[in-house]
């Protein structure tokens, strides 16, 4: 591991894949101590702690020695998101460590390489996907040039103005109708790249424990962006 350098515990599962990492430094220095990814139907409580133990203890280490707990923090999956940051507020409480987030679109981002625009895309459902542009900074590392939003996929591609690479899980189910729209101006990253990584949440979250940029345990929510059926369907029966 690196030296003097602080170890984080991430976690995200805002999208199917739950995804735990060890990591040291940030996005220019930053060592993967370890990582576990699992792609399933089964429920994200189920099977989040055992990762977290596992991956522990896999490299003899427990929470007393992490610095800080980072979380994905959406958008994404509504139960996926409130299960990753119960689970980080909770040790983050138990063992009085910084809690820290970024959203899980910068973690799609930071994985990518390339010269053109980025669009990192998450499948929103009710067929629209969360989506942010993103651009190189001066060491080529892709940062957030934009806010999230939810857009259709018509509407997705009235923002393309050029050649530019997508990634994520939007594009599973939506990047055939993308390309047909903007053709040859659409790049797609490598499937692999698909899915949230923690690895990526944690070099991000170590920028932000290094400047103080840490979130408070009481107000944390995570980026929901649009209002979830249950707050629809309550909104309905108030003006019914």
């Amino acid at each position: 591991m690196n030296p003097g350098k602080p170890l984080v515990l991430a976690i995200d599962t805002s999208t199917t894949c739950s995804s735990v990492a060890l990591t040291t430094g940030d996005v220019y220095q930053g060592e993967l101590v370890a990582t576990l990814s699992l792609n399933s139907k089964i429920t994200h409580s189920r099977r989040l702690f055992t990762g977290i133990d596992w991956l522990l203890g896999e490299n003899s280490l427990d929470l007393a020695d992490i610095d800080g707990i980072a979380v994905g923090l959406g958008p994404g999956s509504f139960t996926g998101l409130r299960i990753a940051m119960a689970t980080a507020k909770g040790l983050a409480a138990a063992m009085a460590k910084p809690l820290l987030g970024v959203s899980t679109l910068d973690s799609l981002a930071l994985n990518c390489t390339g010269d053109k625009p980025l669009c990192a895309l998450i499948d929103a459902r009710k067929k629209e996907v969360y989506r942010r542009w993103y651009l190189q900074d001066e060491r080529g590392v892709y940062r957030p040039h934009g806010n999230i939003a939810a857009l259709t996929p018509r509407n997705l591609a009235r923002e393309v103005t050029e050649t530019t690479l997508f990634v994520g899980d939007g594009l599973l189910t939506y990047g055939e109708q993308i390309k047909e729209t903007i053709g040859d101006s659409m790049l797609m990253a490598p499937r692999s790249l698909y899915y949230p990584s923690a690895a990526a949440i944690g070099f991000l979250c170590c920028e932000l424990l290094e400047t103080g940029d840490i979130l408070d345990l009481e107000s944390a929510t995570p980026l929901y962006i649009r209002a979830s059926d249950a707050e629809l369907n309550l909104v309905k029966k108030k003006n019914n």
